[in-house]
């Protein structure tokens, strides 16, 4: 049984910061290619950021970049989105997703609410 539980949403003024957190249960890191989505109210989910299962490639959608950092930490079995300068604009359900190379298969977490606002 896998699963992705996601933590650390909340409530965040602008220009503050946000950790959240993603443990897989049941997978293999290196199997997988992990990745940040998120999904605003009457919008559609997009890409926020993906990083590979082995080695270290990420990718940034333009709107985030140098403002998120996404890692994992393998022996924890944990993926991370670092969120800093955040703006009104980020607020939205992030969800944690993880691709299976072999086969394409997606696994979503349930989400986790970020709120931007003063």
């Amino acid at each position: 049984q896998v699963q992705l539980v996601e933590s650390g949403g909340g409530l965040v003024q602008p220009g503050g910061s946000l950790r959240l957190s993603c443990v897989a249960f049941g997978f293999t890191f290196g199997m997988y290619a992990w990745s940040w989505y998120r999904q605003a109210p009457g919008k559609e989910r997009e890409l926020v950021a993906g990083i590979t299962g082995v080695g270290s490639s990420t990718n940034y959608a333009d709107s985030v970049k140098d403002r998120f950092t996404i890692s994992r930490d393998n022996a924890k079995n944990t993926l991370y989105l670092q969120m800093n300068s955040l703006k009104p604009e980020d607020t939205a359900v992030y969800y944690c997703s993880a691709r299976r190379y072999y086969d394409n298969t997606n696994y979503w977490g349930q989400g986790t609410q970020v709120s931007v606002s003063s």
